[in-house]
């Protein structure tokens, strides 16, 4: 799933840029079109308005913000799927992680879109929005929802491997894992960062310092056998989110070059049969 998942990026990451490209001609010429040909007054004004609005929205957002809105965004639509009475067998065998279960890859991913509880979802999805900006400035969008989508599953497979090796299979559900990837990542490359606790602005720390903390709080929720939370999911995020601004960004991200080439070869193919 992983190397999909950055095979996924690298492609759309072309696509994103081709089509930026392309935009930026398509409204050069839009440009000097209306410049001879105006529009009627009542209509521009209407659709300058209308744009202007969306425009200033967006302005408000960062490139992290904007990205991961539509995570947040899925993970509210799942939360709102445990509502449903009728949806609840589904939801226990699809969006629970458990590797005793009849369903095991397929939770893998989403789980880490589902929370049963309102506080457990606002709680990570308001660290998610808060570290958004930072993690989509070193990594990119693509990178970054590729890097958040592994972490989820990877996170997994860790608390599998714990489950199992316990003998306690228990269902776990929560984005816990992928941010804590993401935490970990931002912390390990910009360590010297404040921080500060929500609701506590006074109690300031650095990011090195809160990831050491919570690292050593996992490890032995982990190893005394500690319930509240899933520890060994936490520990596999954090982990992953360190090796890869470390040596994975090295490893994968800077090797697409030869999958990019690829599609672009098989991209030009394509466009060239259908112009015949």
């Amino acid at each position: 799933f992983t190397g999909s998942a950055f095979g996924s990026a690298a492609i759309w990451q072309y696509e994103s840029l081709k089509s930026r490209v392309q935009t930026y001609f398509e409204e050069a010429r839009a440009d000097w079109l209306d410049k001879i040909r105006p529009q009627k007054r009542g209509d521009f004004r209407k659709q300058s308005e209308i744009e202007g609005v969306a425009r200033d929205v967006l302005n408000r957002l960062t490139e992290g913000q904007r990205t991961v809105t539509g995570i947040i965004a899925a993970n509210v639509f799942v939360f709102c799927l445990w509502r449903l009475p009728g949806m609840r067998r589904v939801m226990f065998t699809y969006f629970t992680s458990n590797p005793s279960s009849k369903a095991v890859c397929s939770p893998m991913l989403l789980s880490t879109f589902s929370h049963f509880s309102l506080f457990h979802m606002a709680a990570n999805m308001y660290v998610l929005w808060s570290f958004s900006s930072s993690i989509v400035s070193l990594l990119g969008c693509e990178q970054f929802i590729a890097v958040y989508l592994s972490a989820g599953v990877i996170s997994t497979f860790v608390s599998y491997v714990a489950k199992m090796a316990t003998g306690r299979f228990e269902p776990s559900l929560g984005a816990s894992g992928a941010i804590m990837t993401v935490l970990a990542a931002v912390c390990t490359k910009i360590p010297e960062a404040k921080l500060a606790i929500i609701f506590l602005p006074m109690v300031t720390f650095t990011a090195g310092s809160a990831l050491k903390a919570i690292i050593a709080f996992d490890t032995a929720g982990l190893a005394l056998g500690w319930r509240l939370f899933d520890h060994a999911a936490h520990l596999g995020g954090a982990l992953f989110g360190m090796w890869y601004v470390t040596y994975g960004h090295e490893l994968i991200w800077k090797n697409r070059e030869p999958l990019v080439k690829a599609w672009h070869e098989m991209r030009t193919k394509n466009t060239g049969k259908g112009g015949g």
